[in-house]
């Protein structure tokens, strides 16, 4: 365990952060009395973007969808209303996804 004063630590602070992240204990100390200890932040499980497949169930594409064949041959793009009935979302699509129970 190290332990330093106040005033060093803030000149050595990147270092002080460093030296933490690989394992070492860092005690700031105050008029001899420890104040702060400098520890690593576990890391914690990634919560945005959602994981892969949380939505799972919620949309349907059809496979026709990538046909969407009346195309306007102006533009080269695909018509207004081309894709209806092609693609579905379920009643329960706004419901809370479970991997933010914990945010609710």
């Amino acid at each position: 365990m190290q332990q330093i004063n106040l005033a060093e630590a803030s000149k050595n602070l990147p270092e002080l952060i460093e030296a933490a992240i690989n394992g070492e204990e860092i005690v700031i100390t105050k008029d001899n009395h420890p104040v702060v200890k400098l520890t690593p932040v576990s890391p914690v499980e990634k919560r945005w973007p959602a994981k892969a497949g949380s939505a799972k169930g919620l949309i349907t594409v059809s496979d026709d969808v990538v046909k969407l064949t009346p195309v306007s041959p102006v533009e080269r793009r695909p018509l207004f209303g081309s894709a209806k009935g092609l693609i579905t979302i379920s009643d329960d699509f706004d419901e809370p996804l479970e991997d933010f129970k914990d945010y609710m």
